[in-house]
């Protein structure tokens, strides 16, 4: 097939070199805009012009790690689901947040994968229309700005319980589906403005998947991607390192308060077994998150800092792979989640452990009404 789309679409040159039978490289002089179907041509970004084109066993090996994050996602994601689908006790204010996190994560592999794997195996490059590349690339965009500001509410919502404590007005279904609307509603209303002419999507990279153009230093398209950074990525990413770093110091103040006080006391520990456990577990989540928050920060700041790079400084070094890998780094953000939250959270692990004990999951019930019941079940009613 790749030999097939290089004959049909590239001059005489590299038609001759393929039919040599030689497919792990293209000769000297043979742009990646060569291998452009002729209905898209119009959409690729001068910039591109400027490099050969990948050697072929890139896409190879980026379609078999997509075919290995898509499925892992899906099955990740689709069990955090079923689970908080099928046991009552899961579903609390706080976990309806994580459940959107999941809902988004699966859909954005949902709408992704496929369309980039089928191109990887196909000859590099978009095979489909140009509505299916902005297509492509609003629904990525969707997807991923509603999981940005899910892990944003999320870590607001950590610290409103771990902080604040019992003085903190609770969460309730009521304000965790106005969270969950506002979430949608912002990476819609983010989403469409390329559809209306603030902003273009267009094929980026290997030229095999699409996303908004962020080489382009117009008037129109620059303000559409610097507004993308701020409002998309450093507003939430402030957000939620300011709940993390105010929760981090509320725990070790609470843990230097209670040693000193024992010590005056001349005890070893003045918490029962009972608010000990109660005690860990509070930790525990928010270690979790902690981690959770940590991951989305290393898949998705690698792709702000290319756009940042399109937008104000050096292109040249913005090569296909350069800009391809971070894009890949991003949306595997959508595997991570769910695995960290079904492994470690412990009402997820009991869940999991009574839905589908194949899995090998240890984890006793705590039956007390500590950090993780206020964690997990914030405003029950």
């Amino acid at each position: 097939m790749a030999n097939e789309l290089i004959s049909n679409m590239t001059g005489p040159r590299t038609a001759a070199y393929s039919a040599s039978g030689m497919n792990f490289g293209y000769p000297e002089g043979v742009l990646v805009t060569d291998l452009v179907p002729e209905h898209i041509k119009h959409m690729i970004h001068p910039h591109w012009t400027n490099f050969p084109p990948v050697n072929p066993m890139w896409h190879y090996l980026l379609g078999i790690i997509y075919l290995l994050l898509g499925a892992i996602s899906i099955f990740g994601n689709g069990m955090v689901l079923l689970l908080f689908l099928k046991n009552r006790n899961l579903r609390t204010p706080a976990n309806f947040l994580v459940a959107n996190l999941a809902f988004s994560d699966l859909c954005m592999m949902l709408s992704q994968f496929p369309f980039f794997a089928y191109n990887c195996f196909n000859g590099g490059v978009w095979m489909f229309s140009p509505f299916l590349c902005e297509l492509y690339a609003c629904l990525g965009s969707i997807t991923g700005l509603c999981s940005i500001w899910s892990l944003a509410f999320i870590s607001f919502d950590r610290y409103n319980v771990i902080v604040k404590g019992v003085s903190a007005a609770p969460l309730t279904k009521g304000k965790a589906m106005m969270f969950i609307l506002f979430s949608w509603t912002y990476a819609i209303g983010w989403s469409l403005p390329p559809f209306f002419g603030w902003g273009k999507y267009i094929p980026e990279g290997i030229l095999d998947s699409c996303s908004f153009d962020y080489l382009s230093r117009d008037f129109n398209l620059r303000s559409f991607g610097i507004c993308i950074f701020i409002f998309d990525y450093c507003i939430p990413l402030f957000i939620i390192v300011c709940a993390y770093v105010f929760i981090v110091k509320a725990i070790i103040a609470h843990e230097k308060a209670m040693r000193d006080q024992a010590k005056k006391m001349n005890v070893t520990n003045l918490r029962s077994n009972a608010e000990a456990n109660a005690q860990s577990a509070e930790v525990r989540i928010a270690k979790v998150a902690m981690t959770n928050v940590a991951l989305w920060l290393i898949c998705w700041t690698p792709y702000a800092s290319v756009v940042v790079q399109g937008l104000f400084f050096d292109q040249s070094t913005i090569t296909p792979i350069v800009s391809m890998l971070p894009a890949l780094l991003a949306k595997s953000a959508s595997v991570y989640n769910p695995i960290i939250y079904a492994i470690n959270h412990p009402k997820f692990r009991l869940a999991l452990l009574k839905q589908m004990p194949g899995f090998c999951i240890h984890e006793e019930e705590d039956k007390s009404s500590g950090a993780d019941t206020k964690s997990t079940e914030t405003g029950k009613a």
